[in-house]
């Protein structure tokens, strides 16, 4: 055992047992009733995880959207991680990452101004101002809400990452969880994320025997799917370089700043070894030393063809960056990506489970 080892056990290890404490009773005080939780009539999912870092809440938050917003008029609902603003604030078209938040801000731009964005960091409060504003609202999904329980849901929906699970973790500070495993007895839904492409039967068996899930639970399995390369700024370019038809002596700077680039990282380099990387802390905003740093690095790299590859996330904050050189805007792409939900009959069938919950767990049908 290392010294390193050592040092984190004897110290880290009594922090998180007094950590659970806290987090046990906070669930406790909500379960008795001590703490109050708020329900409402119109339909709230909640979307969350039990872990700090990524687990790719954000592309499941848009794909329950997409899956609901011909069927329902959507809103959601974040606490703006990192924005500059506080409180209730409505997202329009002149509203910038800074002011709601780099995943707000995607959230609303990837849907074109179709479904209602805001962000409060109080959520029952910002529940309340949507319904204000609009009462023709009849779904609301809460990003990254799943301890915040002061909104009682109509459909708990929890994430994990294959890659990290949440089973073979610890709480806060020696390991990653937010609060104990037994948490995930409150979700409906539980997505296993991020699986690699060649999962087999016994994976899925050993996972779900792994998470002990309850018989009134469902669990799914998803994957990314990247799509085409976007141009950051599309006035620049000219035309889009296809990934597939890059050669061994072409170079591409990888730039990300999210909870886990490394399925980003991964999915570049299977189509050609020379990847440059840069890793930024999760929700990094980029300064000007940031910016003249790549620059320099993107120079510095060899190849018959070079361009710079970020993440979508990442795709917010450089698109917005005062300091991005002009000269690297025509070479600077984006990869987006998609959920795939796998080992499932159709690809309905996880809108079916939500509106299943959302009946089922009406309290005007079950009163």
């Amino acid at each position: 055992m290392s010294f390193r080892t050592v040092i984190a056990k004897t110290i880290l290890l009594p922090c998180s047992k007094i950590y659970g404490a806290v987090t046990y009773m906070r669930n406790k005080f909500f379960d008795w009733g001590i703490l109050k939780q708020h329900e409402f009539e119109v339909p709230i999912i909640v979307v969350g995880n039990l872990t700090v870092g990524g687990t790719g809440k954000t592309p499941h938050v848009e794909h329950i959207v997409e899956a609901m917003r011909h069927s329902h008029h959507v809103a959601v609902l974040s606490r703006g991680y990192k924005r500059r603003t506080k409180g209730f604030v409505l997202a329009n078209n002149r509203s910038t990452p800074r002011d709601i938040g780099d995943e707000a801000f995607q959230i609303y731009h990837k849907f074109g101004g179709e479904i209602v964005m805001a962000v409060c960091e109080d959520r029952v409060k910002g529940i309340n101002e949507l319904l204000k504003i609009d009462p023709m609202i009849n779904l609301i999904v809460l990003d990254d809400a799943f301890q915040h329980r002061y909104v009682k849901p109509r459909v708990a929906i929890l994430i994990t990452e294959y890659g990290r699970p949440i089973y073979d973790d610890k709480l806060l500070p020696y390991g990653r969880l937010r609060e104990s495993v037994r948490g995930m007895t409150r979700a409906d839904i539980v997505i296993t994320t991020k699986c690699p492409d060649d999962i087999t039967a016994l994976n899925y068996r050993l996972v779900s025997k792994h998470l002990e899930l309850f018989p009134y639970q469902s669990l799914f399995f998803s994957k990314y799917v990247y799509q085409n390369l976007v141009p950051l700024f599309p006035d620049a370019v000219h035309s889009v370089p296809v990934l597939e038809w890059m050669g061994k002596n072409d170079t591409i700077l990888a730039v990300a700043g999210i909870g886990n680039p490394r399925p980003f990282v991964r999915y570049l380099k299977s189509f050609l070894p020379r990847v440059k990387v840069n890793v930024f802390p999760d929700h990094h905003n980029y300064s000007r030393k940031d910016i003249e740093f790549l620059k320099n690095r993107y120079n510095s790299m060899k190849g018959d063809s070079r361009i710079i590859i970020t993440t979508e996330k990442d795709a917010v904050r450089l698109s917005c960056n005062p300091y991005f050189p002009h000269e690297l805007k025509a070479v600077t792409f984006y990869l987006p990506i998609e959920v795939e939900f796998i080992n499932r009959s159709n690809s309905d069938e996880f809108a079916d489970t939500i509106r299943k919950y959302i009946k089922e767990n009406d309290p005007a049908t079950n009163a």
